[in-house]
């Protein structure tokens, strides 16, 4: 077996630019179909916690991080479905290269949203189980934690691996 070490990828695929973004489509989209939902389904609790008795018996502090966490929410949510709303009103106009491009973008964008939205309901959620003032530390660290899975690792992995052109 051989060693792990940086590839030459200059050889590629050998595909046309036209099947290499169809192929990037099918991946964005089977990406952002798991992500999604669970976007939604965190966004549909963070809905129903204001109907519930306990809410009206939270301080302001705890209210305002729960109306940020909702309103970061909502923009996780459009992020996501924008990738797919973005698709579906360029389509058909040979904008598949740029549909990709500006469509990973949002997805992107979704995802650093979906880390503040997180890390806002672990606050909220932290604050009132624990009364404790360590909880933004914890939060932190969660959000180092999530910060070297979704973006460092692989960023470090980008660098590692990817041929030196």
């Amino acid at each position: 077996m051989a060693a792990l070490g940086p590839r030459d990828t200059s050889q590629g695929r050998n595909e046309t630019p036209e099947e290499r973004a169809d192929r990037r489509w099918n991946e964005l989209l089977q990406e952002v179909r798991v992500i999604q939902t669970g976007v939604q389904i965190l966004f549909a609790f963070l809905l129903t916690v204001v109907f519930t008795p306990r809410f009206a018996t939270l301080p302001t502090t705890d209210k305002t991080i729960y109306v940020v966490t909702v309103l970061l929410g909502a923009a996780t949510t459009g992020a996501l479905i924008g990738t797919v709303t973005f698709h579906r009103l360029v389509a058909g106009h040979r904008l598949k290269p740029e549909t990709v491009l500006w469509a990973s973008r949002l997805a992107l964008l979704g995802i650093a949203l979906l880390l503040a939205t997180v890390a806002s309901a672990l606050l909220l959620i932290l604050r009132i189980a624990l009364h404790n003032s360590a909880v933004p530390w914890v939060v932190a660290g969660l959000v180092a934690w999530f910060m070297v899975c979704w973006f460092a690792l692989p960023a470090w992995i980008l660098h590692r691996y990817s041929s030196k052109d």
